[in-house]
């Protein structure tokens, strides 16, 4: 078998840099290594996933419960497995994702009541990891950003256009239990924890992205 590294975070986070990054300094290493990004919106897998973030299904993001919003993203998942990236796996191949069920764990455990984590937490694993058969990770690196500049970066993706954010991008309250829930995550699941912001005469800034790589791959040693 593989192995699988995922990239998590929030939104803003620079998962997608970063997993770019890991996986072309892995690749110049003479590993056989391949980028994975979920949801993979160039898939008809994903159909209902763009659905539920678009507003289809309610405004809100609590109006998909937890569960039914696991299943969309966990679906996706599978299809990638089943018909993409699953048999490169299989054969040794070394997978960086860009989110994983990872974000599953995040993102729905924010509209669970903290008493229920642990619950969600359980029933999630094995939903995907043993009744779908999908990979479990090997390494989980969690991307932290204050909040402060991971709203500052979503604001100047869009270019200030707030209307190209989807459903959880726009609901501040909402963000803010993801990010309780992420930390409880990364604490509690193990994840390897990387600041990515720092504080210069009370100003927060993004680490430089090479600097946050660095570290990456520091935290990566022990299993690479």
């Amino acid at each position: 078998m593989g192995k699988l590294i995922i990239l998590e975070g929030l939104d803003g986070s620079g998962k997608a840099t970063q997993a770019k990054l890991l996986t072309e300094a892995l690749t110049a290493q003479g590993r056989r290594v391949r980028g994975i990004t979920f949801p993979n919106y160039e898939s008809d897998s994903s159909a209902l996933v763009k659905m539920y973030l678009r507003g289809d299904f309610g405004q809100k993001p609590d109006d998909v419960n937890a569960y039914a919003a696991s299943a969309f993203y966990a679906v996706d998942r599978y299809a990638g497995c089943k018909a993409d990236w699953g048999a490169f796996y299989d054969a040794g191949g070394l997978l960086v994702a860009d989110r994983y069920t990872t974000s599953n764990a995040v993102h729905q455990c924010a509209k669970c009541p903290p008493q229920e984590w642990d619950a969600y937490l359980a029933w999630l694993f094995d939903f995907e990891y043993r009744k779908l058969g999908l990979p479990a990770p090997d390494a989980v690196i969690y991307l932290a950003v204050d909040p402060e500049v991971s709203q500052q970066l979503m604001t100047a993706r869009y270019r200030g256009d707030e209307s190209k954010k989807d459903i959880q991008e726009k609901d501040t309250a909402y963000l803010a239990r993801a990010r309780a829930a992420a930390e409880y995550c990364a604490k509690a699941l193990g994840w390897r924890r990387i600041e990515c912001t720092k504080s210069e005469s009370n100003v927060k800034t993004m680490r430089t992205v090479q600097d946050i790589h660095a570290e990456v791959l520091a935290h990566l040693a022990d299993i690479l």
